[in-house]
């Protein structure tokens, strides 16, 4: 198309990275107020301080666009043999970066392992003043581990960071998938209830506030992130083990009080700034991360099924925000597209180069030139999609009051994105976004049964999450079977289809002698425990 010796049992390059982060550290974040030295708080810190969570270059340009994003359909791909086929050196920056610091990534594992470290030295009363930090790093280290799992299967997660933990050097067991997804989601009700509870001393919150860069100190906001990420994962079990899940799911959405979430409700009126669990960039930069990324692997141009298939259908008002209709230059001239329209799927390489011009973009101001953009984590709509689901399936509450909140919240998050992009747009009248709902095509009310009502919520919750949050997208995809999307039949041998989880990288395999306990399930058609739809 148009051009517009590591493994995760660590840690023998851990022990310097580490050293000279605490100097950082210790300099950026010395906090006279406490009574200990601040390594927690700047461990804290940089723990949340990762690329692999905003929209940066690297995770973008070598993770989401060239494999996850095109396994989601959630941007366009070219279309050419070998298109299904990853590159095992950049899943396996990927997989380092979660063990490991000192790349694109925070390595939030071994983060947290030294964070437990320097914890367990401390007094009791000490550790009474910093046990915020090992509870909110708890919600973190659990919700990127699930991306893991959601990726790959079974990983090394108990015995990983031995080294900072117990002086020794082993290589980690693959913890069995099923087995640790219940264990962080019992360790993010663990999380839940401490911040539901906890009260800070002064000295304590202010410290907290200044290493807090993603929550500000939110005692609140942890909470309801801890619930929202529990609730994720308890419905992305909830095919396989119906049970646990409704009985859980049950407790926390028939109380809400005790079990706040990140669902809009906590703040009188939506707004993705105090509601939504967002990293915000850290330095201002003239420079947006999202073009080059975009427009290097010709992953700008509006997906198929997204565009022709779900928002025209419905006149959907985030169009306006989330596609540019482009054009071509004629004579010098640059003469716009009349309509907005994606290109299909089914085109050849060859096609694709040639017709570019005739089809759509994503948006200038929402996406390729927004130097603002933040990590998104877990918004208001994801959540009360996921409810809209627990309502509809277990008859738990008002389905489509859900279903309907979540959209009009998907809109205002969009809106929301193309104005601090410097974007233009008005937002949709009270009597557009009327309309929208009312269109026959996303009408709750209208679904002819359960199953049609459940295919509404999977596909426009795909379609929020967009090629932003694409690993959340792939990884409902997976479990739903929604949207219906249908995918090219390349040529390149074993690589004819998109797989069902990526294979382990090499980093890996090639050093951790227990890769030979899960060799046997390391293939592209091995499924996640949770997929069995």
């Amino acid at each position: 198309m148009k051009k517009i010796f590591i493994y995760s049992a660590v840690l023998l390059s851990l022990i310097a990275s580490l050293s000279s982060c605490k100097k950082t550290i210790d300099k950026n974040y010395n906090n006279p107020e406490l009574s200990t030295k601040p390594i927690i708080s700047g461990f804290f810190t940089a723990m949340l301080n990762s690329d692999r969570v905003r929209p940066a270059y690297w995770n973008l340009r070598t993770f989401f666009f060239p494999q996850i994003s095109v396994y989601a359909q959630t941007t366009t791909f070219d279309n050419v043999s070998t298109a299904y086929k990853h590159r095992d050196d950049y899943i396996g920056q990927y997989w380092s970066d979660f063990y490991y610091p000192s790349g694109n990534g925070s390595g939030p594992m071994a983060v947290y392992r030294a964070m437990q470290a320097s914890y367990s030295a401390l007094s009791k009363s000490d550790q009474a003043d910093q046990l915020v930090y090992m509870e909110a790093a708890k919600i973190v280290l659990a919700e990127r581990a699930a991306k893991m799992i959601d990726i790959w299967g079974d990983i090394p997660f108990t015995q990983a960071g031995s080294l900072e933990t117990t002086s020794n050097i082993k290589n980690p067991v693959f913890d069995d998938s099923k087995t640790l997804y219940n264990s962080l989601i019992s360790d993010l009700n663990e999380a839940a209830t401490y911040f539901g509870g906890v009260k800070l001393a002064g000295n304590v919150q202010s410290a907290f506030n200044k290493a807090d860069i993603l929550n500000s100190g939110s005692v609140l906001k942890w909470q309801t992130y801890a619930n929202s990420a529990r609730l994720r994962l308890l419905m992305r079990i909830s095919n396989v083990d119906e049970a646990t899940a409704k009985a859980a799911v049950t407790t926390m959405l028939s109380n809400p009080t005790a079990y706040p979430l990140v669902d809009g409700a906590n703040n009188g009126s939506y707004s993705p700034l105090s509601s939504d669990i967002l990293l915000q960039p850290l330095t201002t930069t003239t420079n947006s991360t999202l073009s080059s990324a975009l427009v290097e692997i010709d992953s700008y141009w509006a997906p198929d099924y997204k565009l022709n298939k779900v928002m025209l259908p419905s006149n959907d008002p985030r169009i306006r925000v989330m596609f540019d209709k482009y054009g071509q230059t004629v004579s010098g001239k640059f003469v716009p597209n009349k309509t907005y329209r994606a290109m299909p799927i089914s085109y050849g390489s060859g096609q694709q180069d040639t017709a570019f011009f005739k089809y759509s973009i994503v948006d200038s101001a929402t996406f390729i030139n927004n130097i603002k953009m933040p990590g998104i984590v877990i918004t208001a709509s994801e959540v009360n999609f996921l409810k809209a689901e627990a309502y509809e399936r277990w008859g738990l509450g008002d389905a489509s009051a859900a279903y309907n909140t979540a959209l009009k919240q998907s809109i205002t998050f969009y809106y929301y994105l193309n104005s601090i992009g410097q974007g233009t747009e008005a937002a949709p009248t009270t009597t557009e976004i009327d309309a929208f709902l009312a269109n026959s095509n996303i009408n709750y009310t209208l679904a002819a049964d359960q199953t049609h009502k459940l295919a509404l919520i999977y596909t426009q919750k795909w379609l929020h999450f967009g090629f932003l949050q694409s690993d959340e997208a792939w990884a409902e995809y997976r479990r739903t079977k929604y949207p219906a999307l249908t995918f090219p039949v390349e040529t390149a041998t074993d690589y004819q289809n998109p797989p069902t989880r990526l294979l382990y990288p090499t980093v890996e395999t090639g050093y951790n002698t227990n890769y030979n306990t899960v060799k046997a399930k390391d293939t592209r058609t091995t499924k996640i425990f949770w997929d069995v739809n």
